[in-house]
């Protein structure tokens, strides 16, 4: 069992250094990882794909990640997957905004990439208790 795969992850970033960086991290945690460099790109991921968690960066170029995840969870087919939101906005309310929009979570960068696997296997076994 140690084979299988923990979950399937559809990274929305927008910055290859992060992306690169998650991948690695959660690859060697033994989950797969998508990549979206925007949200056009994540919508049809989404389209053509099933994901257990989104990460989803909250500071990209043509579609922030407040408005793409009240997208997302606003179409049926996608509203159950959780949502947790990868920023380094960090001000007061932050946390609470990213929350409004829908996310189901929250992970501050820059990204601790120990503890990274264990935060997100935490959402995905939430999601699956739910």
């Amino acid at each position: 069992m140690s084979e299988s795969i923990k979950g399937t992850i559809l990274y929305v970033e927008d910055n290859p250094d992060n992306r690169s960086l998650v991948r690695r991290v959660l690859g060697a945690e033994g989950f797969s990882v998508v990549d979206a460099v925007n949200a056009e790109q994540a919508m049809e991921k989404l389209e053509g794909g099933s994901f257990d968690l989104i990460l989803m960066d909250i500071n990209m170029p043509d579609m922030d990640g407040y408005t793409l995840t009240a997208k997302i969870k606003g179409m049926p087919n996608h509203s159950k997957i959780p949502i947790v939101a990868v920023t380094a906005n960090v001000m007061r309310g932050d946390r609470e905004k990213s929350l409004e929009a829908g996310c189901d979570g929250y992970i501050q960068k820059p990204i601790d990439i120990d503890t990274l696997g264990q935060q997100v296997e935490k959402f995905i076994v939430r999601s699956a208790n739910v």
